[in-house]
Order: structure tokens, then sequence, then C-alpha cells
């Protein structure tokens, strides 16, 4: 949904610039996707590092963890008994269920309970980079669509309705998702996506004006 909405908010705030500044329907075409095409790829890679960064974190912390277990199994042992006592265990049965998952897999039992990571069961940036790419497109694409295939005297009009009515879909699934309230996350998304339109078509008309 964040992707999306970027998608949406970014280029729906380009294009109405551009029109503010200019009715050359190639202008806008060429923009439109300049910024569709540019907003997707720094997406990915942006979530590509991102999500590269906590990879190589979790790694180095389940890597921590095997040699904690090979220096000091005792006190490892110990310390997993520990937390499973924090969790409401009695420590008879903490110790108790700390040794069987520790004889059944250390490695595991202790990633898994002191860092919630499952050794070799990482975090992929490659995933993500994609699904950031595709959300940022889909998004882009609708006020992308909605001025270019609009008549010229309705452009500004038809990009508006799109995207708050785009924006309103994505605040209600992401609302869902989150398990949050539904309309303050709409109203979020409408207010801040119009503000953002209404400021780039403002200076875009004020700077075709000057420059015109």
């Amino acid at each position: 949904m964040l992707g999306a909405n970027d998608g949406i908010v970014s280029v729906a705030g380009l294009v109405l610039g551009v029109v503010g500044a200019t009715t050359d329907n190639k202008a806008i075409l060429f923009a439109g996707l300049a910024g569709l095409v540019a907003g997707a790829l720094s997406m990915a890679t942006g979530e590509y590092v991102s999500v590269s960064s906590q990879r190589d974190t979790e790694h180095a912390a389940v890597q921590k963890e095997m040699r904690e277990l090979a220096e000091d199994p005792e006190g490892e042992l110990k310390e997993l008994a520990g937390l499973y006592v924090k969790r409401g265990l009695s420590a008879e049965l903490a110790h108790q269920v700390a040794l069987e998952l520790t004889d059944h897999d250390a490695l595991a039992a202790h990633s898994e309970v002191e860092l919630n990571i499952a050794p070799g069961e990482y975090v992929n940036p490659w995933t993500a980079a994609v699904s950031s790419m595709v959300a940022f497109t889909i998004g882009a694409l609708i006020p992308l669509l909605a001025i270019v295939l609009a008549p010229e005297s309705a452009q500004v009009a038809v990009t508006v309705v799109a995207v708050i009515i785009a924006l309103a879909i994505t605040g209600y699934f992401s609302a869902t998702l989150a398990g949050s309230p539904v309309s303050r996350a709409i109203l979020r998304n409408i207010v801040g996506g119009s503000l953002a339109m209404a400021i780039t078509y403002a200076v875009g008309h004020v700077v075709g004006t000057t420059l015109g």
C-alpha cells in the first residue's frame, strides 16, 4: 500500500504540475512516464538496500549466537531458560523446555526466542525490491492514464477525482490490514494527496505563466 500510495501521489503531483505550466500532451506524457520509471526504480533500489542491510544484520546476529553457543553452552542454556521464565513458565519447566529445544536444534531454539529470527530464513531484498517497484508502478499508472486519456478541458478534474478515489481505496485497505481506524486513514490519504496536487499545480501554473 505504501508503494502504491507513493506512486499515486508523486506522479499525480508531477503531471498536474506540468499541466499547470503547459497543455502540451506530449510533455505531460513524457513527464509522467519519466516520473513513473524514476520513481519505480528509486523505490526498488531503496528497498533493496534497506532490506539487504536488514538481512546482513540478521545474519550477523545469528552468527554471533552460534559463536556464543560454541563458547558457553551452559550459559546460553541458562539464558534461554530465563527467557521462558519471563514468559510465564516455572523455573523447572523453563529449564526442561530449554534443554529439550537445545538438544533438538540449539541454534534455532536460541535464535528464534532471543532474536526472533529463524536461521536461514532471512528477509529477501529482491522480493522487497520487486514488490515495491510493482506497487509504485500500479499506483503511478492511475494519474498518468487519467490525465492522458481525459479530454483536455477535463484533464485536471478527471485526474483529481481518479487520484482521490485511488487514495481512498489504498487508505481503506491499509487501515483494514493494520486493524486501524478506516476513516482516519482514508481522510489522511485524501488530504495529503490533495495538498500535494494543489501545490504542484499552483507551482507549475506560476512557473508556466512567468516563463511563458
